[in-house]
């Protein structure tokens, strides 16, 4: 299983009404399966501000967290993406990894 399949699989313990994983790696000098971006729609983010809610998913990812070097995180309730229903660009990376030559 790739691991954009495995944080699909713990993300959807969130019970989303709309869940995107999109791996982003080919924008970063890192390699593959390194840097993702993912858009979680779900009530349980209802009454929480952003750092709450970015702890609830890191605590629902548990160990994978450990395991990627970047997740940018988007997180709305149903009612702001129905008002929003826009996700911002990622930035292009800008190197300064060990791994860039």
């Amino acid at each position: 299983m790739s691991m954009r399949e495995r944080l699909l699989a713990s993300l959807a313990d969130l019970q989303p009404e709309h869940l995107d994983v999109l791996d982003e790696s080919h924008m970063h000098s890192r390699g593959q399966e390194t840097h993702y971006k993912a858009v979680i729609v779900s009530e349980q983010f209802a009454g929480l501000n952003a750092v709450k809610r970015h702890q609830r998913v890191y605590a629902t990812l548990g160990e994978l967290m450990g395991q990627v070097h970047a997740l940018a995180l988007h997180t709305y309730t149903p009612e702001e993406w129905a008002a929003q229903a826009v996700v911002p660009d990622s930035p292009t990376c800008r190197g300064g990894s060990k791994h860039d030559h």
